[in-house]
């Protein structure tokens, strides 16, 4: 199992100015790469991994145009370049049906500004000095501040620059597969709403901070100064930058919270039962801004892959149920209701519900018929049969000679 460690890292000047001559040629073997094979696409001819290397990276250094490549580490320039003959594999593999999951664009050119990055293997000879410090190739000692050890050697490491102007090293370790957690008794259904972002099974309420909200003022104002400046002076420059900062301080401060949330359901419950939504389609309509904000999709993403690692179940109930229009009580199906109803009264039994509790019960309830019959993924997402193991289209049968066709009509 491969995990990724992020530290903080503070590059002197200096260090600033190697690392964006490395970030600047890593970027320009991309985009000649890119170019290349377009050129190889549009003529119909192929061109291989091996063939590309030769002629964007060794015989572009003897050029004057492209001499000062061998300023930088040739690793960064041959990772660089593998990065895209994989985005060109996936880009193809998805266009012939061999790969899964949502269809995949052809790559794009890579921009000067917002977020770059650079990757170090072990042949570039990468190393932690004994005074705690990153080494990289043709850049020097840069600081870095540990905020945890790491708990192996790393295979490689990824240096990046955010649209913020932040750097980060990210490293890439191989490590053994994750003992299960102590087993416990708990199990939790979740559902994910924008008044609460998730209200659990037994009545606990996690309110939603909505980061983006509340520094909408404030991102407003870095968004109006930005406008406002000249193309490409260096006050815009600034703004840019002063605006990335504020969208960066939201999404850390999601990601954190999504992080100790997960943890804390995995940890302390041995199933974990939620409702599959589709984020993509909520994204798209009036609420897109708060849905955006709550970031579902990634927290969701975050708990299957912990529950995964510990030894947990994760299941998702079909997206088709209907948690809101079911009694958690008797069972009774009472119909759908607009959002502005919180509670209801079931007519059945006569049980008074909260909206979001009962939503989560019957979530939980699902999720166990789900586990119990077996109808779960390699991966834990849960999937219900359809029309519950019933044919859904009809028999083949003769058709009459009538069904065979419509009849002329009889010119006269």
């Amino acid at each position: 199992m491969q995990l990724r460690y992020n530290y903080r890292l503070y590059p002197t000047p200096a260090q600033r100015t190697s690392l964006g001559k490395a970030f600047g040629c890593a970027r320009v073997v991309y985009n000649d790469g890119l170019r290349v094979r377009e050129e190889a696409r549009r003529q119909g001819r192929a061109i291989s991994d091996n063939e590309l290397s030769k002629l964007v990276i060794t015989q572009a250094k003897r050029t004057p145009e492209r001499s000062w490549l061998g300023e930088v580490s040739a690793v960064v320039l041959q990772q660089s370049l593998a990065d895209l003959c994989v985005a060109y594999r996936n880009f193809w593999n998805s266009r012939a049906g061999r790969r899964g999951g949502p269809s995949v664009n052809p790559p794009s050119p890579k921009r000067r500004k917002g977020r770059q990055a650079i990757r170090f293997t072990r042949n570039a000879r990468f190393s932690i000095t004994s005074s705690g410090r990153l080494s990289l190739p043709k850049v020097g000692n840069v600081k870095i501040v540990w905020s945890r050890p790491l708990p192996a050697d790393p295979s490689s490491v990824t240096v990046v620059k955010d649209a913020a102007g932040r750097y980060f090293a990210s490293f890439a370790v191989a490590l053994p597969a994750l003992g299960p957690l102590p087993s416990t008794e708990r199990q939790v259904g979740i559902d994910l709403g924008l008044t609460h972002f998730a209200v659990l099974s037994d009545g606990t309420r996690i309110g939603d901070p909505k980061w983006l909200r509340r520094r909408e003022r404030k991102l407003k104002r870095a968004a109006r100064a930005f406008s406002r400046t000249a193309e490409g002076s260096e006050n815009r420059a600034r703004a840019r930058t002063r605006l990335a900062r504020q969208h960066a301080r939201a999404a850390d401060a999601r990601r954190e919270f999504h992080h100790q949330l997960s943890t804390w359901l995995v940890r302390d419950n041995q199933a974990v039962h939620v409702e599959d939504l589709a984020v993509r389609g909520l994204a798209r309509s009036r609420l897109a801004k708060s849905v955006h904000d709550a970031g579902w999709g990634r927290f969701l993403a975050m708990l299957e892959d912990k529950a995964r690692r510990h030894g947990r179940v994760f299941a998702r109930a079909d997206r088709g149920f209907a948690s809101s229009q079911i009694c958690s009580a008797c069972g009774r199906r009472d119909g759908p209701k607009p959002l502005k109803v919180r509670e209801w009264r079931c007519p059945g039994c006569g049980t008074r519900h909260d909206r979001d509790v009962n939503a989560a019960r019957n979530v939980l309830d699902e999720g166990r018929r789900t586990v119990a019959a077996g109808r779960t993924l390699a991966r834990g997402h849960a999937e219900t049969l359809n029309a519950c193991g019933a044919p859904v289209r009809p028999p083949f049968c003769v058709a009459r000679v009538v069904e065979a066709g419509t009849r002329r009509k009889t010119v006269e």
